[in-house]
């Protein structure tokens, strides 16, 4: 029994690999973007994305609409915030977080919408 996604044949098509191989990035960019995709892997980062995209929020808040600790809604907003995917502003002794930029919304949107084909 064969597969017939794997190809059967030994022939490479050199002038593809070569045009390809010149389009691609140094091991450094897809690694950097192995890392980022690696935030949205844990769903509970992609329900603090998903709530941040609609509403500035604090962790207190976060950890209500969840209903975890703020602790936990901590630590997973400290690895959101590393990877330059979310973003704070102070008020007072407040501290609300929101989306760092339009991109991240785009990366949850397109996701949404492939899941929902």
């Amino acid at each position: 029994m064969t597969d017939e996604s794997v190809c059967q044949c030994d022939h490479i098509h050199e002038t593809e690999v070569s045009n390809t191989k010149k389009t691609m990035l140094k091991d450094d960019d897809y690694i950097a973007l192995s890392t980022l995709y690696k935030m949205f892997a844990d769903p509970t980062r992609i329900k603090l994305l998903h709530a941040l995209e609609r509403n500035e929020l604090c962790v207190c808040d976060l950890a209500a609409l969840l209903g975890m600790t703020k602790s936990a809604i901590s630590h997973q907003l400290k690895a959101l915030k590393l990877s330059d995917l979310v973003k704070f502003r102070k008020e007072g002794q407040n501290v609300y977080y929101s989306l760092a930029d339009d991109h991240v919304k785009l990366i949850i949107d397109m996701g949404l919408e492939h899941i929902n084909e």
